[in-house]
């Protein structure tokens, strides 16, 4: 048998709708595990939920990516010193500012005043759906469109050039790309963020590229590089996340017909069936990396200054101490708890954001399209298996 010093991170999949095996034989025998790194380095797998917990929210932990003992998921990585740090990288004291500086433009206030514009955006999809040829492909109609779309008009963006950000956000997210692709295509949308920001500096729009450039002057802090990280962060987290979990969970809810028999009897649920969903799935797994920065024990294990640590959301979420039955589908669980947005300083920006979204999709696909079907089979579905964001890259559908 594999010893556990000898596993490799990533862990492969057998299966499609659930975590590698290795999470679980880990949690159960070794919750808190030494793992080899695809650079050749190690760090500390821990795959417990009360344990992903602790590590997401002491400050013990570092999210400084640029440290050069930072657990490097790929080989080679693409961040170097001297980039522009965005909050995901930063600890305290700076993170906490870097963070409120934004807060406000993602609260359940403003969420909410952009209801009826996704709503026009998901129907207006649905339309080129429906008047398109049979079968068609959910990703490129749906869920990539109806996030990115929303994403664009936040941040002023123009749509017209999501094929170039989607096209080198992609580059950047598969495993397989070489490093100096990938770091290629990060400059690539930076330097096309900061251009943007800068044409927007003259006379600052009403959009929240915008309100930072207004708002940053008046607090004497602004730089344009700062800003452009930011918009990078949002751009990029705010499109891709929420397109692999549109199109995932009506994967998972056409072979449940009685999870969505639920919400199409009653739509109350859904908010529900959003958590659900995002706990069943945890599409960003191992984003919450982690460097240990003073000695301290977690699940009683000895994690020492230096050493990296993956705190794997996903076994966490799968995690029978936390969740019954938890590798059952189980929209009505009523479980919040989960870590699909992190947990602690660092919990996702735009939790609010992507669960209005995922509401309003699922809702109005299922209402407008009753008889939405799989056209291929589970098996022949081209799944993520090869990206850092796990999703679809073509879902087939027919009605």
């Amino acid at each position: 048998m594999t010893t556990v010093e000898e596993r490799e991170f990533p862990m492969t999949r057998t299966c499609p709708f659930a975590p590698p095996p290795a999470y679980e034989e880990i949690r159960e025998g070794e919750p808190v595990s030494r793992v080899r790194l695809p650079d050749g380095g190690h760090a500390w797998a821990v795959t417990r939920h009360e344990d992903v917990r602790t590590v997401l929210n002491d400050r013990r932990f570092s999210a400084d990516r640029q440290h050069p003992d930072f657990p490097q998921l790929v080989k080679g990585g693409f961040r170097r010193q001297g980039d522009e740090r965005t909050m995901i990288t930063m600890d305290a004291p700076e993170h906490g500012p870097a963070r409120k500086a934004v807060l406000g433009e993602f609260t359940v206030r403003r969420m909410e005043a952009l209801r009826p514009r996704i709503q026009e955006i998901v129907d207006s999809r649905i339309d080129a759906l429906l008047a398109g040829p049979k079968p068609g492909d959910l990703v490129e109609a749906l869920a990539l469109p109806v996030p990115s779309l929303v994403i664009c008009e936040m941040l002023g963006v123009p749509y017209a050039d999501h094929d170039f950000f989607q096209v080198h956000t992609a580059q950047m997210l598969k495993r397989a790309t070489p490093p100096e692709e990938r770091r290629a295509a990060f400059e690539t949308i930076r330097g096309y963020m900061a251009d943007l920001i800068a044409e927007k500096e003259a006379n600052p729009p009403d959009d929240l590229l915008g309100r930072q450039i207004v708002k940053l002057r008046e607090e004497g802090t602004y730089r344009r590089e700062s800003l452009a990280a930011t918009g990078f962060l949002l751009l990029v987290a705010g499109h891709e996340t929420t397109a692999n979990m549109i199109s995932l969970s009506t994967v998972a809810f056409l072979r449940n017909p009685e999870q969505l028999a639920v919400i199409k009897a009653d739509p109350g649920k859904t908010l529900d069936a959003v958590e659900e969903m995002l706990r069943y799935w945890t599409i960003v797994d191992a984003a919450t990396a982690r460097l240990c920065v003073e000695d301290i024990e977690v699940g009683g294990q000895l994690i020492r200054a230096g050493e990296g640590v993956l705190a794997l959301g996903y076994a966490a979420n799968r995690d029978p101490r936390a969740f019954d039955d938890p590798d059952t589908l189980d929209i009505e669980r009523g479980a919040r708890h989960h870590v699909a947005f992190g947990f602690g300083p660092h919990q996702c920006l735009g939790q609010n954001l992507a669960r209005m979204e995922l509401q309003i999709v699922f809702d109005t696909l299922f209402r407008r399209i009753p008889q939405l079907a799989l056209a291929a089979p589970v098996d022949d579905l081209p799944f993520k298996d090869d990206a850092n964001i796990y999703g679809l890259y073509r879902l087939p559908v027919t009605w």
